[in-house]
């Protein structure tokens, strides 16, 4: 009823402001408002400007009603939609690097809670986060895990063939020499924390084809390629956010199953340990 008289009182006024005007109008052509007494016209505009604020009081609910729609789209969680597109149109993937983003990392490693895991045939960087690695286990009781590639594996052979003849002899890598570099620092790390905080780093080899390289921090996932001629770190990288995304479950899955058919490290002793998990 309320909504049915407003309607109706807002075109009353509408029509009678547009009938004065154009009276006006007209009657000012003809000059019949030369003869009208001096004090006709102020009343008419008064008139006029009374209807226009009339009409305004009439419309003050809708006017509310445009803040209050205002207020609810200000309620809007924008980044939560944003993560819902990325989740659904893209896969889960935030980000193309087009090589690694080692202080995007590094950031991912202070912040992380709960896991880190990286898989690579070695990490040629590990020097770089030995520090964060080390905040995370000994300070929030991270648990670390790290998939290298067997030094012995025929498969490391594949991959230093990989790595030669398209490139410069000189800056030419060796699978075997890294990974021994990496297991190294990582022992040393290992060492460098008191004895209830060494079982958080676990550290396995594995006797596989590698298919990606991953680092990942919680549910941060860095994940790139093993391209001919070119390390890992220096391709294309897929940053990708959320372990519930479609790569996000690929990438998850494939770190689950190599961690399962590799061979633990005892970073007491990596080179005997490396050597009798042949």
């Amino acid at each position: 009823m309320g909504s049915s008289f407003r309607y109706w009182a807002e075109r009353i006024v509408l029509g009678l402001t547009a009938t004065v005007g154009i009276a006006v109008t007209l009657a000012d052509q003809v000059d019949l408002l030369d003869g009208l007494a001096g004090d006709t016209v102020p009343k008419l505009t008064l008139l006029i400007l009374s209807t226009v604020t009339l009409f305004l009081l009439f419309e003050i609910d809708r006017l509310k009603a445009l803040d209050n729609i205002s207020t609810q789209l200000s309620k809007l969680d924008i980044d939560a939609l944003a993560r819902d597109l990325r989740h659904d149109h893209f896969g889960g993937v935030t980000r193309v690097h087009r090589r690694f983003p080692e202080e995007t990392f590094e950031g991912f490693l202070n912040g992380a809670g709960r896991e880190v895991t990286i898989l690579q045939t070695w990490i040629p960087n590990v020097h770089r986060f030995e520090s964060a690695l080390k905040q995370a286990i000994v300070d929030r009781r991270v648990r670390v895990r790290v998939l290298l590639l067997h030094p012995s594996s025929p498969v490391a052979d594949l991959r230093n063939e990989a790595l030669r003849g398209l490139r410069d002899p000189a800056l030419e890598e060796d699978v075997q020499a890294g990974v021994a570099r990496c297991l190294s620092t990582l022992a040393s790390l290992f060492q460098s924390v008191r004895d209830d905080d060494r079982p958080r780093l676990q550290v396995r080899v594995y006797q596989a084809l590698p298919s990606i390289a991953v680092y990942k921090a919680d549910e941060h996932y860095l994940v790139s390629s093993f391209l001919h001629g070119r390390l890992a770190i220096d391709s294309t990288q897929l940053e990708i956010e959320g372990n519930g995304t479609v790569l996000g479950r690929e990438i998850q899955q494939e770190l689950d199953t190599l961690w399962r058919i590799g061979r633990d490290v005892d970073l007491d002793d990596w080179r005997r340990s490396v050597d009798t998990s042949l």
